[in-house]
Formats: C-alpha cells, structure tokens, sequence
C-alpha cells in the first residue's frame, strides 16, 4: 500500500513540476506563434498599423503594436498610440450607469421619463415604458438614425431631435443597432450625477482602474500626442482621411485610449470589477452586464457566416456567443476609419483587445478567435486570416457586381424636366436636418448640417447622382419630386425625404 501510495506521489509530484517547469515554455511558444501569425497577417489584410493586448488569469501576458501610425509616415503603431475605442466605449457606459445603480440612484427597470423628462418618443407608449435596461439594448423600437450625430448635433439637441422619431417597431419586439440611446444613457448618468458623462466616467472608471492613458473625447487630445491617423480604401488604394467626429458621439463610441490602458480594462473586466482591493461593481450587478438580455440577429456580423453559432444574444455593452462550447462576449467598434475590438472567454479568464487604422479591416475579427484558439483550446490548426479574408472579399466582390449591375440600369438620354435653378432651395426633415441645394457653375450642390455637401450629376429623369466632399463617403442618389404643377416639392435622399420649404 504504501509502495502504491509513493508511486501515486512520486507521479503526481513528477506531473505537477512537468507542468511548472514547461507551462513557461508552452506560453513563450504562443506568444511567438501569435507574433509571427500578426505579422504574416498585416500585409494581407494591409492595415497600417495595430496594437494587440491579450491577458489572462490576472496578467497581461502579450501586449505589442505594429506598423505605423500614418501610412507614408515613419511613426510606428505602438502599444501607447491612441485610437478610438469606438463602440466598445458602450461596455464601460454600461458599467458607468451599473455604479449608479449601486448607489441606488436608479434601478434598471425605473423608467427613463421618470427621471430624465426631457427624454420622449413619438409612440406614447414606448416613452412611458422605456426602462433604464432598455438603453443598452437595442431593442427599444428606435430605427438607426445616426446621421442625428454624424450632423454634428450635440447630445442636447439629440435628445430633443429622437422626440420625433416614429418607432420602427414595437418596444422590445424586435432589435436594430443604433448608438442613440447610449447618448441618452449619456444624458441620464449627467442627471443622476451631476456630472457629464465625460467627468464621470474619467473619475470612476480610468481614474480607477489606472488607465491614465485614455480621454472620454478626441478634442481631449493634442496635436503633439501618440495618436493614430485614420485610413479608407479608394479604388484598392489606401489613403489617410482626417477623423471628424467630436464628443456627441461619446457615451455610445467617445473614448480613446491604447493597448496599455484597454489591457488594464479587460483585467478589471474579467476580474469581476475588482481593482485595488474594492470593486467597481456589486456582483450582482456585474452578472447584469454579461446575462443575454435579447436575441441578436447574426447578420449583424459577417464572420458568424463562418463561425454559424447556435446563439448570439446581446448583454449591456456586449454580443455574445457559443464558440467551442464556452460563451464569448464581444464588441467591435468602428468610426471615421479606425477600428477596434474586444473579446472575452469570462471562463478561460481570458481577453483580448484590438486597435486598427484601416476603415472596416476584419483582422480584428480574425486575430480575436486565432487568439482564443491559441489561449483558450491549445489550437493553432485554423488559419483564420486566411479564411475571413477570403469571406470578406468574396462580400466586397459581390456588393461591387451589384453595384456595376444597378449602374448598368440607367436610363439613358434623358433630362431634367426643369432647368437647374427650378431644382435648388431649402429641404426639411423635421426629425433630422434642413438640407439645402444651391446652383454653382451649372451644377447643382446640396449641402447639409456638418459641413458635408454632394456634387450633384444628372442621372436620369429626376434622379441624380451625388457624390460627397468626403471622398470615402462614396455616392448617394437624390430624387426629385415633382407636384401636380411640375414644381419640386421634396426630395428623397438614402430612402429620407425631405419637403421643400422655400
């Protein structure tokens, strides 16, 4: 018995020193597999630049940038760059309303009219019903109408601008992503607090978990500063573009930050908030967060053509999903040609963070799961560059034959039924903007709140062509509508129309 007792021993003390003696060799080996795998990556998908930071188990485990800042600029992308967190901005406002639910300043089923009156829709009954939860998860019957931020309207007028808003379907009967309601989460946390959503989560959250890196808005940001430079695709060509939004956007995709700081987010994150010996979250509240909240469709997101979970839901912040049968929560974040993302296996205790300059580039996706299966399954068989990049190629194709296709309809030798001039004037969308279409050089130019104008080339009939001063804006088209007596009386641009007003 004993001999048996002391081979057990001997085995089990042999495997447990085996395991610390190669467990360092095993994680130098995914960290240079992960490296080389990056670095073969970058050119594929030719994004400028990235940084990548991955932790696990309490430890940020690899952290590095690549590439440049600018492309034709010797700066190098590095893990203190800033960029934008973009969408992923929504996760910490969540956390941000979770500490003052804490603090029972609110509940997540108080109603928003309650304690934010300024806050009302044009269904009665989805103003009055609306929860705090409801914010956070698209599902509260607003359709995406982002072009209220991309106008350049601050948060106020946002607010004041979603009255009008007919609901695009019944409150919580079905789900559109949209960033609106994260401003009005914005609004309600200055109302609860007393501070801005800017003040408060600076204090509460960076200020916290040490993150003195990163700024609620980029007008926060100088000139001087480790600071990324956006980029778009013209014609397979790169090019930089300037980064146009201000802090409107800020509670739904404000936030900048780097690798350095967002990993210390995700160990707080995956930490259950813990940070210097207290939390930032009750427990309770932390599990809100991360519980599936309301189904998600899965054509939200291209790679799930690959990947065909069995579910994908949406927590506050977060997408979620099975992926070899342990659950994953996500976000992507995307704006003005900067990308990012954020992933996490809570049961591997294990996360990884994302940061790109390239308009849309999906290495994000496929770095995130190459991650997982290198940390989370010991797997490093699927090349997911290789496959995601094919995928969304064969979608880019695709939407450009039918884009060729639709061009190819044009009726052609027709002409305006009016002169040029019978086509300018003043155009109101009470719900978004007055637009303008004034006559330059024998070419007509409609202009819109923002500082953003199309050149507008004849089509056919009454329809036109217009192309953006923001190059990587691409095209819209403009029709004109005629009145009984052949004068214009509105205009419908991107399915919106507007009536003419003067």
């Amino acid at each position: 018995m004993r001999f048996i007792y002391f081979i057990t021993a001997f085995f089990l003390f042999s495997f447990v020193s085996f395991a610390q003696k190669n467990k360092p060799d095993n994680d130098a080996k995914l960290v240079a597999a992960f490296d080389e795998y990056i670095k073969q990556a970058l050119p594929i998908w030719q994004t400028p630049g990235i940084s990548v930071a991955v932790v696990k188990d309490g430890k940020t485990i690899f952290k590095k940038g690549y590439g440049l800042r600018e492309l034709g600029k010797p700066q190098p992308y590095t893990t203190a760059t800033l960029s934008t967190c973009a969408s992923t901005t929504k996760a910490m406002t969540a956390v941000c309303m979770g500490i003052l639910v804490d603090e029972g300043k609110v509940k997540w089923t108080d109603k928003v009219t309650d304690l934010l009156p300024a806050f009302k829709l044009a269904d009665p009954y989805s103003s009055a019903e609306i929860t705090v939860l409801d914010l956070f998860t698209h599902n509260a019957g607003l359709g995406n109408a982002d072009n209220l931020w991309v106008f350049g309207y601050s948060r106020e007028e946002i607010l004041q601008r979603i009255q009008l808003m007919e609901p695009a379907y019944s409150l919580r009967s079905s789900y559109i992503y949209q960033n609106l309601m994260y401003i009005v989460a914005g609004q309600l946390i200055k109302s609860l607090s007393g501070k801005t959503w800017d003040e408060f989560i600076k204090e509460r959250i960076f200020k916290e978990v040490g993150m003195n890196n990163t700024y609620a808005d980029h007008s926060a940001l100088t000139a001087d500063m480790d600071m990324t430079t956006s980029h778009y695709t013209d014609k397979d060509t790169i090019k930089a573009i300037p980064y146009l939004y201000s802090d409107n956007i800020g509670p739904a995709g404000g936030v900048w930050s780097c690798a350095d700081d967002m990993a210390k987010w995700l160990q707080c994150v995956l930490d259950s908030t813990k940070i210097n010996g207290k939390r930032l979250l009750k427990p309770a509240t932390y599990a809100t967060l991360f519980t599936p909240h309301v189904i998600a469709p899965l054509t939200m997101y291209p790679t799930m053509e690959i990947l065909k979970p069995h579910w994908f839901t949406y927590g506050l912040g977060w997408f979620q999903h099975d992926y070899k049968g342990k659950m994953v929560q996500f976000h992507t974040g995307s704006l003005a040609g900067l990308t990012a993302i954020a992933g996490l296996i809570p049961e591997e205790h294990f996360g990884i963070y994302i940061f790109g300059n390239l308009d849309h580039a999906e290495l994000r996706h496929a770095l995130m799961y190459k991650a997982f299966d290198l940390w989370a399954f010991n797997d490093n068989s699927k090349d997911w560059s290789k496959i995601l990049y094919e995928h969304y190629t064969a979608i880019a194709d695709s939407a450009k034959t039918h884009e060729k296709e639709e061009l190819e309809k044009r009726v052609l030798n027709t002409k305006p039924s009016l002169p040029l001039a019978g086509y300018t004037g003043k155009f109101l969308n009470k719900r978004l903007a007055t637009l303008e279409v004034t006559l330059k050089d024998a070419t007509l130019i409609l202009t819109m709140p923002g500082s953003i104008s199309l050149t507008l080339q004849h089509w056919n009939y009454e329809t036109f062509r217009g192309s953006y001063n923001r190059w990587w804006f691409g095209h819209s088209w403009v029709q004109f509508l005629p009145a009984k007596d052949g004068k214009i009386q509105a205009l419908v641009i991107d399915d919106i129309q507007y009536a003419k007003i003067d």
